[in-house]
């Protein structure tokens, strides 16, 4: 039986007894914090288990994307573990237990109409104190006792050691399916859990019976595949064994199983894999959580085919064999690859760059520890190996045993933790406890009513102080917020990147601030402070959002469907959101595009919002069945995970995106829109900062003022400011040159006067797109335009003075100082006031000198116009070897000037803001050096 037929019956069986098929959840959810990656497949129905939101359905089935990486050491070396896998799975909340969940799994595995396996091969195991289970194994299914094994907590009970070790929650026994092959192999199949407890502090007697009991049952598909398809590892079935070949002909290589090349194949396999369903929803590898874990298995896979032999980047070529093989189930794959692709060629070639030198560093550390006569590798060394190179540890313990010599898998361990690494281990938090939750289960929601308003009358339902739910409260000006429950509301608590409402809670006698609000499953969590009086439970009130600021999140939001839209009309198809932040007449937009966007670019995109923006088009929204949506070319996030039925905004005839925040009815309504920023934020994930509304008037108001101001110091028309600037910036550079020719050359002459137009009615965006440009020529933000160029102009007529003092000095060469040198013994000794001439002048000169005579001393000395002396002194290599110390002497005569400074014992520099004294420290210069020769 193949593996999409496998899926489909499995769904099929459940949707006859009764269940609600559901789709996979998203792999990665990121509304979860207490996972980094979908684990199983009761993740997505947590809260109907615990009964906190209103059931729709109380019997569900599901196959599940998950992901563990808990066992990552064991991908590709057994015959059953991997990174990526399908969890199916049913599950019943507070309806079936367990005699109908033992019995439909026995008739699904065993009735020829379904999968048809031989009862004799199967086996069962049962928590050794759940005689039920036992009872329904033996009496209702008839299996022989040698057919029922009893095991203990760690085994047989969810989540393991729960009894004796905790947590405290809801927990249960499970019982195990296993099936038998006739080589005499077992493999566990299906896991069905019986959550029948709630856990209260240590035994005994800490098991209390659940008033409502559930059923979470899952079978693992890619190892049940192998079982019916009667091969001996899950990289064999009929959707991994292709991938695998794919592997072995981008390598270079044969496919041998039992061998080294073999394993790494297989793990190639599963990773290459796992990081395409995984970069398909928008999670690429970065140095954080779930981004790490991503780099994590790319670069470890790619060590693997380099281990093979592969020294350019590979894993690419292999996205279109993994799309290829689950287009079945998974047909959404297609319309990323090529992006997927192009993310995970750029990772490796990144890896590619440090392998060598981390595998180099490793060699060298095998020969230091095997001289010094060590046998372990550090963990530290090899954290660091990791850490700086991506060499996994396993790598290193299986290199360093080449070469007789242990692995210290402690040290490693405990420097990863002080590094603070993700591991993406299964993290259940199912047990989650609080106010908040005994709200949840009391209420389940909080109606919703901030689409059509935003004032409602109210009943206040709960208020949670310092995380205890309180009848009242009655103080005022308390530090830290408090929690306002409702039974309906019309602040919008923040989601989808939308950030909370602000306003007021107003009932007889009290007055409540409410500084933001947020959402808890359907719960609407509204968080402040009380102003006035006294609040109570169960009293009436009147609920109030902030409407101004409420329309100006509107407009940001509205703004950034436009921006969505403009992007990829400009971009293309892959500029697919990635986050997103929409505030009061601010938004934040993060984006995927593997480079940066170019100033055309950006331009071309602010043009095309602001054009939508004065169609007026209509803002609608309508809800809607998902597959609806998808048919009417709803715009879907991938890696997003959206109820059904759906919200769908649609903006005139060319957005239709899936929303759930708050929005405007016309595009008119949006205002001014400035795009203000565009910055990388992670590897291919870029980021745009813009302005709508009132926000964005007065960023026009400052952009026109700084364009003014540096018009005003450059003496330009508007229009001609950046021709102006880069005027200025030639001049700087040209002055530079001609003086550090040390002199000569013919007066400079001055640049053409800018011919820009003046004329008044220039448009904002031909003003926008000078100061922007004035800006890249400065290389500075577009607020400090006019104080660079303010500092360009005084920098030029300091340069034309420094110029002019050097030509007043007359020529200046390394030949005519060497004509006024005085010798020291057999030392010619350079010492002279060098006008007009900067440190890098002097420099230069020190260094002629030292080419054309040795032994030679030289300072050198300059007036600055603002009172300051610069001081510069050089010795020719053999006098440093006779222990003449170039710092040491100018130091000395820095003091005379009132300064100081140092160096180099060749080359060193230093000043003083005495310039009158000048003289004498040149005098002092002479006796110094004479100290120093020992003369």
């Amino acid at each position: 039986m193949k593996v999409d037929e496998l899926r489909e019956k499995y769904l099929e069986f459940f949707e006859s007894k009764g269940h609600v098929r559901r789709p996979s959840d998203v792999l990665v959810p990121t509304w979860d914090p207490s996972v980094l990656f979908t684990p199983a497949g009761m993740n997505q129905f947590k809260d109907h288990f615990l009964g906190k939101v209103r059931l729709d359905f109380t019997r569900a089935t599901s196959c599940q994307k998950c992901m563990r990486t808990g066992d990552i050491d064991n991908v590709g070396r057994t015959a059953y573990h991997h990174t990526f896998f399908e969890m199916l799975g049913n599950f019943s909340f507070g309806d079936y237990f367990k005699r109908e969940a033992i019995a439909w799994a026995w008739e699904f595995l065993t009735d020829k109409k379904w999968l048809g396996l031989d009862p004799g091969r199967l086996s069962v195991s049962v928590y050794d104190e759940d005689d039920e289970a036992a009872e329904i194994w033996g009496r209702g299914i008839k299996l022989t006792l040698s057919k029922i094994q009893r095991m203990g907590e760690d085994d047989n009970f969810w989540p393991a050691n729960a009894p004796s070790q905790g947590p405290d929650g809801v927990c249960g026994p499970c019982s195990e399916i296993f099936y038998h092959s006739e080589g005499g192999k077992s493999v566990e199949i299906w896991n069905l859990v019986f959550t029948q407890f709630n856990r209260v502090g240590e035994p005994p007697d800490n098991l209390r019976p659940l008033p409502s009991k559930n059923i979470d049952t899952g079978m693992g598909l890619e190892r049940t595949a192998a079982v019916l398809q009667g091969v001996e590892t899950n990289f064999h079935i009929d959707n991994l064994l292709p991938i695998v070949q794919a592997a072995a002909e981008v390598c270079g290589t044969r496919y041998e199983a039992g061998t080294e090349i073999g394993r790494r194949l297989r793990r190639i396999t599963d990773h290459v894999r796992a990081c395409t369903f995984a970069i398909h929803e928008n999670v690429y590898p970065g140095p954080n959580k779930e981004k790490y874990v991503i780099r994590r298995l790319l670069r470890r896979a790619v060590l693997d085919g380099h281990q093979i032999g592969r020294r350019e980047p590979f894993l690419h070529e292999l996205v279109a064999a993994v799309v290829d093989a689950m287009r079945g189930p998974y047909p959404e794959l297609r319309e990323t690859a090529d992006r997927v692709s192009k993310v995970i060629r750029q990772e490796e070639e990144n890896f590619f760059g440090t392998i060598d030198a981390g595998l180099a560093r490793l060699e060298k550390t095998f020969s230091e520890l095997q001289s010094a006569d060590r046998v372990t590798i550090d963990g530290r060394e090899a954290a660091e190996l990791y850490q700086t190179y991506g060499v996994p540890p396993e790598l290193v313990e299986s290199m360093a045993a080449e070469h007789n010599l242990a692995f210290d898998w402690e040290g490693f361990r405990q420097a990863m933790a002080t590094h603070g690494e993700a591991s993406g281990k299964l993290q259940f938090e199912l047990f989650k406890t609080g106010p908040v939750e005994a709200l949840k289960k009391a209420l389940h929601a909080t109606e919703f009513v901030g689409y059509e308003t935003t004032k409602t009358d109210a009943e206040i339902k709960g208020i949670i102080a310092r995380n205890q739910l309180c009848d009242q409260l009655d103080e005022i000006g308390h530090d830290q917020p408090v929690i306002v429950v409702l039974d309906k509301s019309p602040f919008y608590g923040e989601s989808g990147g939308q950030v909370g409402d602000t306003g007021e809670i107003v009932g007889e006698g009290f007055r409540f601030r409410v500084t933001d609000t947020q959402r808890e499953g359907d719960l609407i969590l509204h968080f402040g402070h009380l102003a006035e009086g006294e609040i109570t439970a169960g009293s009436r009130a009147t609920a109030r959002v902030d409407a101004e600021r409420r329309q100006g999140v509107r407009r940001a939001h509205s703004a950034t469907h436009l921006l969505h839209y403009a992007l990829q009309s400009t971009l293309g198809s892959h500029a697919q959101q990635q986050g997103s932040k929409v505030d009061e007449d601010w938004l934040r937009f993060d984006f995927t595009n593997l480079a940066p966007v170019s100033a055309e670019e950006l331009a071309q995109i602010e043009q095309s919002v602001q054009e939508k923006v004065e169609l007026a088009a209509p803002v609608a929204w309508r809800t809607l069945p998902l597959a609806e949506a998808r048919q009417v070319g709803a715009m879907m996030l991938f890696g997003e995970k959206y109820p059904d039925p759906v919200r769908m905004v649609e903006i005139g005839d060319f957005s239709r995106e899936l929303c759930g925040g708050t929005h405007l009815d016309s595009t008119g309504e949006v205002g001014p829109f400035e795009l203000v920023g565009e910055e990388g934020v992670s590897a291919g994930t870029r980021r745009i900062v813009a302005l709508t509304g009132e926000k964005a008037r007065e960023q026009r108001k400052r952009t026109e003022s700084e364009l003014a101001a540096a018009a005003k110091v450059l003496g330009v028309p508007p229009l001609a400011v950046p021709e102006a600037v880069g005027q200025l910036a030639q001049q700087v550079r040209a002055l530079k040159k001609r003086l550090a020719g040390a002199g000569g050359g013919g007066e400079q002459k001055q640049p053409a006067a800018p011919t820009a137009s003046s004329d008044e009615s220039s448009s904002f965006a031909q003003m926008k797109a000078a100061l922007q440009e004035a800006a890249r020529v400065l290389n500075v933000g577009p607020t400090d335009v006019a104080a660079r160029a303010e500092a360009l102009r005084a920098e030029v007529e300091k340069l034309r003075q420094q110029v002019a003092q050097r030509e007043a000095a007359g020529p200046l060469s390394a030949d005519d100082l060497l004509e006024q040198s005085e010798p020291i013994g057999e030392v010619a000794v350079v010492i002279q006031e060098t006008p007009g001439a900067g440190p890098g002048d002097m420099r230069q000169l020190i260094d002629q000198l030292r080419r054309k005579r040795s032994p030679v001393a030289v300072l050198l000395a300059s007036r600055e116009e603002d009172d300051k002396v610069v001081l510069v002194a050089g010795i020719s290599r053999d006098l440093q070897e006779r222990g003449v110390h170039a710092g040491n002497w100018v130091r000395e005569v820095a003091k005379v000037v009132g300064g100081g400074g140092g160096g180099r014992p060749d080359l060193a520099q230093a000043g003083g803001k005495l310039p009158e004294k000048l003289p004498a420290a040149l005098e002092a210069a002479r006796k110094h050096l004479q100290e120093q020769l020992g003369k």
